[in-house]
């Protein structure tokens, strides 16, 4: 029997040696994890045959862990001897290395170097080494504790570090994330249009009023993020279901239901206070909109339309911009401008609603992505020219008037 198995152990190494020697595995195998064929040649000549098994381990570093390997496998101080030669640390180490005791089985370091001698600089920032002093290339056999689990689960949920995250103190960047200032692209949607109904009902030849500029870009803000607001105190309970959205604040727990309402206090009177700086009719009519803002988280629940509600909703700058310049409204310019606003609004946020739809039908959510399904091209290609049409007959009206 011993002799069958020194047979089969030669057959073994002898295919290991052709293995190595063979451009397929150097393709193929990563170069940490490449065998060193000089060492196994040399291993295979030796008296111990069983420490040609060393050879296709790549060079760690621990000498402890390599003394340790070729105690188990070969047990004979010539074997310890010849692997010394080869694997021995450098000099500095080595005093230090050789007085420590083996290392146990289920030891390991996180990261070691290699000797440069047989991998490269790459390599090394690679390898790994288990207890055992077999490779580990990138930690992908390193065991992970519950501790190091738990780490990695908490970095593959968290979103990433935002200009809020960096700039805002941690107590107030839960606040800042409600009101989705990390994520201004909203804010310039309601924006947009109160600018496009200022610049048309400007003079011929001549730029908005700055001052009602700057009140629209504000009250824009304030808006946008007390609206955020309302729609994450309705949705809460939706949104720990999706995947996109359970690490809102209200989601997640970061703000409670009573420091959002405060909150949505704060933002809303901010608003009010950019709205006094207009005429009556103006605020009247900006404030109308309120009634659409708290009304839309309710859209998803009853209607297979809330993208065309949200489009209706956001774009009331449109009526607002030409209010403010005018002291009233001219259907022929904000109508036209108002419905094609809402169109393309609808366009773009039927393909946001795509990414959410397994999540909303497990939600119990509608959404135009859902209703349109295969024909979501075609519907979105009808409202795209009604976008356009409305802003030509928009600036036909303005150039009438």
């Amino acid at each position: 029997a011993r002799s069958r198995l020194a047979s089969m152990r030669r057959a073994l190494e002898s295919s290991a040696l052709r293995l190595a020697r063979s451009t397929t595995c150097a393709r193929a195998v990563p170069s940490a994890c490449q065998p060193d064929t000089s060492v196994l040649e040399r291993a295979c000549c030796g008296d111990d045959p069983s420490s040609s098994s060393l050879a296709c381990t790549p060079v760690p570093h621990n000498w402890r862990v390599s003394r340790g390997l070729a105690a188990r496998v070969g047990g004979t101080s010539s074997l310890g001897e010849r692997v010394s030669k080869e694997f021995a640390p450098r000099g500095d180490l080595r005093d230090a290395a050789s007085s420590a005791s083996p290392s146990r089985p289920n030891d390991h370091e996180d990261a070691i170097r290699p000797s440069s001698r047989f991998h490269s600089r790459h390599s090394r920032r690679a390898l790994a080494t288990r207890g055992n002093g077999f490779p580990d290339v990138a930690g992908a056999n390193r065991l992970v504790t519950g501790h190091e689990r738990g780490k990695l689960n908490d970095q593959r949920d968290d979103e990433p570090l935002t200009w809020v995250d960096k700039t805002f103190p941690k107590e107030l960047v839960p606040y800042a994330k409600l009101a989705r200032l990390d994520k201004p692209t909203g804010a310039h949607l309601l924006m947009w249009p109160c600018f496009w109904s200022a610049a048309l009902a400007a003079e011929p030849g001549h730029f908005p009023d700055p001052y009602h500029l700057v009140l629209f870009a504000t009250g824009s803000l304030l808006l946008r993020g007390a609206g955020c607001t309302i729609n994450d105190l309705w949705d809460r309970d939706i949104d720990r279901k999706i995947t996109r959205t359970k690490t809102r604040p209200l989601a997640s727990g970061a703000v409670t239901q009573t420091n959002a309402v405060f909150f949505l206090g704060a933002q809303l009177a901010g608003g009010l206070a950019v709205l006094l700086q207009f005429d009556d009719f103006t605020r009247v009519l900006a404030s109308s909109s309120l009634v659409m803002v708290t009304a839309y988280p309710a859209m998803k629940r009853i209607t297979h339309w809330p993208q065309l509600f949200l489009g209706l909703t956001i774009n009331w700058g449109a009526l607002v911009g030409w209010a403010a310049a005018k002291g009233s409204l001219e259907p022929s310019v904000v109508l036209p401008l108002y419905l094609s606003a809402a169109a393309w609004t609808l366009v773009y946020d039927t393909i946001y609603a795509h990414q959410d739809k397994k999540d909303d039908v497990t939600a119990g959510v509608k959404s135009t992505a859902l209703h349109f399904g295969e024909d979501t091209k075609e519907y979105l290609g009808a409202f795209s020219g009604l976008a356009v049409a409305g802003l030509v007959g928009a600036g036909a009206g303005g150039g009438g008037g």
